[in-house]
């Protein structure tokens, strides 16, 4: 048997079988280690929590305030309301806005106000031509958006709706939406109502042009008033000391 090693002038051997293994364990040892510590480090990397799920976007009808209730439509059977112009605050369309994360939408359908006669219509003077101009303004007065519409009367066929509980024929009113512009309207987080006030009116017709503004003067109509929004998270209650 042949010394491998010396110490202190003295021969030392080792077994064969020894002799041989040792070197496959050190190498053993020598890989197995960046594995171990590849283990350690895996295990000692921490989750972040996971954030809350948002709430999904709900839409739905809004039952505005109007203070001047026009009636519903025959054939729609909408809700159509007057939009006057800045005045009296009672009689403006108040529409309110549920609690909401970020922006909500606001959308509703703006229509031109004509008075109907059917006696302009068979002498051929029935035309007209409208634009209305309103604003949509939130709680501190800040004006969020301003929107128009423009259209013309030339037959009944132009109109979009009759208003039920007048005295013409049929019983309907002589006032009657004209044309549909579907306004969209981006409400702020912190705003929970929003008013619609008018603010000009023009008249085209064959007996001139006329421009209106003057408060408490119907200058639109609105109808399907609807909000597209995220729910606001519920606040939470702190819990009662016994």
């Amino acid at each position: 048997m042949t010394p491998i090693m010396s110490m202190a002038g003295r021969g030392y051997t080792l077994p064969m079988r020894l002799a041989t293994a040792l070197p496959v364990v050190l190498l053993t040892v020598v890989l197995a280690a960046p594995a171990a510590g590849a283990q350690t480090k895996r295990k000692s990397s921490t989750r972040k929590p996971a954030k809350p799920a948002a709430s999904a976007l709900k839409k739905e009808p809004v039952v505005a305030q109007c203070g001047a209730e026009l009636g519903t439509g025959v054939r729609t059977t909408r809700r159509f309301c007057d939009v006057l112009a800045a005045g009296d605050p009672a009689s403006a369309v108040v529409v309110p806005v549920p609690p909401h994360s970020g922006t909500a939408t606001l959308t509703f359908d703006l229509h031109n106000r004509h008075t109907y006669s059917e006696q302009e219509v068979k002498a051929g003077r029935g035309f007209a031509q409208y634009t209305a101009m309103v604003r949509v303004v939130g709680p501190d007065g800040q004006v969020l958006e301003r929107a128009a519409v423009q259209s013309a009367f030339r037959s009944p066929a132009d109109l979009v709706d009759r208003i039920a509980g007048g005295a013409g024929p049929g019983g309907v009113k002589a006032v009657a939406p004209l044309g549909t512009e579907t306004i969209t309207v981006a409400v702020p987080a912190a705003v929970s109502e929003v008013t619609l006030v008018g603010e000009r009116l023009t008249v085209e017709s064959l007996q001139g042009r006329s421009s209106y503004s003057s408060p408490g003067r119907p200058v639109a109509i609105v109808s399907n008033v609807a909000i597209e929004y995220r729910p606001a998270a519920a606040k939470k209650t702190p819990a009662r000391r016994p």
